[in-house]
């Protein structure tokens, strides 16, 4: 009989001489640090020592603990790679890492590295050699899919468990859509194949990146190191300047995820894609099958999504929070040029019909803070830029006899500050608009100097978790003023200013090309002196928010800075809303009471936070199929209940009716879209009507309660404005 400390340290015996198999391997072909890494190294210490805002940062032993953890989270978070052993052996390094960072001494990293990139091949050997095998979903076993707070696996048998589990699933999730066994294994294989490929092809320069941002994304969330060539320079080249969808794309684990949806891109108008969703499959036309493409490098799914304008390409998504097991969406798009015309500011007229009438309202949609700097520059008198462009809308809707304007700020990141001041000024006096803060304390105020306003009439400005930055400096003078009242959600939280600052700077050697710090290096405050940071800007009435949005934000980052205030700028307020927000807000109160559609919300909510903390899913394949029975039932269920409910509230005179008489947007289409969107409807395969059948026509609630708001708004200074005039 064999003692556990005896089985111990048989394990480990077990498990030194497979590491030390497979160091002879590495050796031959092992990623080393280059000269160029000691310098940089050395240079990113003294830079964030220098000009961070951030001032308490101290790269000691504690911070090297920190430090390690971090690279090796950020390599195998999942834990699914690594044994306990490796880890044993990188905490040697966890009190060093400080002095060798301040010394560029970086062989630590590389070897840590080394090590992933030999445990990822040898996992994909076996998950291949897993798939000659006969599988058996008859039994009700429960694969873990997020390890992320299980305990390192112990030895070659527990990381096999595992992994038998994972091919599993991967394998149940495609016979679920109907995949035939030899297509099942041949897509596998290739995804399995293509995970590895990507790490072996990565190169020293990447292994720097990964192991300097495990450095100073510790010290805040938007300081990071990026390399001379990124990923994420390709990304934003690739996906805003050439055709295709109109998304930002990145990487989530072995997914491709959503970043960023660009507004007034096909995907935008097409109204399904959302940040999060990870893309499982890439299909061409309008029918027919759809090949795999999770473990592909972005680069790969990129030039498979891009395309001619006009054609048609189908996405197979998962929502970002939704386990494994859920069966994918089908979402189709038809491929167009992001135009200019499209990113820029658009509008709407709508109307509110209440038992007082009739009341016409503008809806000016800015999905960010745009200025043309090369025509700008060049002299061009007509260059376009966010405040321009809404300043001619604003006249339009005047011409229109628009008697309130919506700003539409959601999902709105940001932009150009000097932009965020000017359009501020389009509904304010002379006056302050932002406070900065600088690195050395130094405090500038960016004023709207012109006493010209584009519109003096009633305002609402609509947030929400995604807007950020410019959006919450616009947001907050209004509200500071008490020029507009504030609705929706409460915002990102970011109000740090960074630079992007060359490494190449700090040294006279030009001969080798250094990477780049995205730099810290001030803060935004309000001109009430408190700070948009981590708090954001809480709106006047405040919607319910979308389930999984409290896990965005600045306030989510263990590492933000957080909030903090200075002195107020000397301002004049415009007018105290105090009254008016505690009217409108009792009132929109009344009106959810009654609305459906924030009702279904909170019972979404609800059902969110059931489910978020789950974190495996059964490999039976009866369950699954009864669960996926039981899901789609429950979303037929709750259309039919949506339905009797907006016949039941049609007549309803509590809900004002809010109805479009005008959209800009539908003018930006083009003739190929056009066209290809309705050969797509006609010629929608079984796939995809199957993928949809459950879905409801999009009706975006919340701009009809703002919409509500604002009506109220408009007849309560109609009363103040009578009643004040029958004093006189």
């Amino acid at each position: 009989m064999i003692s556990i400390q005896n089985a111990k340290t048989i394990t480990i015996m077990a498990l030194s001489l497979l590491a030390f198999q497979g160091q002879a391997l590495l050796d031959n072909n092992a990623l080393k640090p280059e000269v160029k890494h000691t310098k940089e190294s050395q240079l990113i210490v003294k830079m964030v020592d220098q000009y961070h805002y951030k001032k308490d940062i101290t790269l000691d032993n504690n911070m090297s603990k920190q430090i390690l953890d971090k690279y090796i989270t950020s390599l195998d978070g999942n834990k699914m790679y690594f044994y306990s052993s490796d880890i044993v052996t990188f905490d040697r390094w966890q009190n060093q890492l400080d002095e060798l960072i301040k010394g560029g001494e970086l062989k630590p990293a590389f070897t840590i590295f080394n090590t992933f990139r030999q445990r990822v091949q040898e996992r994909i050997d076996y998950a291949i050699k897993l798939l000659d095998a006969p599988m058996h979903f008859d039994t009700d076993e429960n694969y873990v899919w997020d390890r992320e707070q299980a305990e390192w696996p112990i030895d070659e048998a527990a990381l096999n468990a595992i992994w038998k589990q994972k091919v599993k699933n991967d394998y149940l999730n495609l016979k679920l859509v109907d995949k035939e066994p030899e297509k099942i294994k041949e897509i596998l294989q290739k995804r399995y194949k293509l995970i590895a490929k990507r790490i072996g092809e990565r190169k020293s320069d990447d292994v720097f990146q990964f192991f300097m941002n495990a450095y100073v994304g510790l010290i805040e969330p938007h300081t990071g190191y990026m390399a001379p060539r990124t990923s994420e320079n390709f990304e934003i080249n690739m996906s805003l300047s050439l055709e295709g969808i109109g998304a930002i794309l990145g990487n989530d684990g072995e997914y491709t995820a959503i970043d960023t949806v660009v507004k007034g891109g096909p995907a935008e108008l097409e109204g399904s894609l959302k940040k999060g969703d990870k893309i499982l499959a890439v299909g061409q036309g309008a029918e027919g099958s759809l090949e795999d493409v999770v473990g592909w490098s972005l680069e790969d799914v990129v030039q498979l999504i891009r395309g001619e304008k006009g054609s048609i390409v189908r996405l197979q998504v998962l929502d970002k929070d939704e386990e494994p097991g859920v069966m994918p969406k089908t979402i189709t798009i038809t491929r167009d040029k992001v135009k200019l015309e499209q990113q820029a500011a658009q509008y709407q007229i709508i109307e509110v019909k209440s038992e007082s009438g009739t009341r016409k309202l503008g809806v000016i949609d800015l999905p960010t803070f745009y200025m043309d700097f090369d025509a700008y520059q060049a002299g061009d008198p007509d260059f376009r830029s966010t405040s321009r462009d809404v300043k001619d809308i604003l006249e339009k809707m005047s011409d229109e006899g628009v008697e309130g304007v919506i700003v539409d700020l959601r999902n709105n990141g940001g932009g150009s500050l000097y932009e965020a001041v000017q359009l501020t000024g389009l509904f304010i006096d002379q006056g302050p608009v932002v406070q900065t803060k600088f690195t050395h304390g130094k405090v500038d105020v960016k004023r709207d100097l012109s006493a010209e306003m584009a519109w003096t009439g009633p305002l609402v400005v609509m947030v929400n978790r995604f807007s950020a930055s410019a959006s919450e400096i616009f947001a907050a003078a209004l509200q500071d003023y008490g020029r507009a009242v504030i609705v929706g959600d409460q915002t990102f939280g970011k109000g740090t200013v960074q630079n992007v600052l060359p490494l190449q700077a700090l040294t006279n050697d030009q001969e080798v090309e250094l990477g780049q710090m995205k730099m810290t290096v001030a803060q935004f405050f309000r001109i009430n002196g408190g700070s948009t940071q981590n708090r954001g800007v809480i709106p006047d009435i405040e919607f319910p928010a979308a389930p999984g949005f409290d896990e965005y934000g600045e306030s989510s980052y263990d590492n933000a800075l957080p909030w903090s205030s200075i002195r107020p700028s000397d301002f004049t307020q415009y007018e105290d809303l105090s009254e008016e927000i505690v009217y409108l807000k009792k009132k929109s109160r009344d009106r959810n009471k009654v609305n459906f559609e924030f009702a279904f919300l909170e019972k979404e909510i609800a059902l969110y936070e059931q489910e978020k903390d789950k974190k495996s899913i059964t490999l039976s394949e009866s369950s699954r199929q009864a669960k996926s029975e039981e899901r789609k039932a429950r979303k037929e269920a709750r259309k039919a209940k949506r339905e009797a409910l907006k016949a039941e509230h049609s007549e309803n005179k509590v809900l004002d009716e809010v109805v479009m008489v005008f959209d800009s947007n539908d003018t930006h289409k083009s003739k190929d879209t056009i066209e290809a969107e309705s050969e797509a409807l006609a010629n929608q395969d079984d796939e995809d009507e199957s993928s949809e059948e459950d879905e409801e026509a999009f009706v975006d609630f919340r701009m009809h309660e703002a919409a509500r708001i604002l009506n109220d708004y408009i007849g309560l200074k109609m009363k103040k404005l009578l009643a004040e005039q029958k004093v006189k």
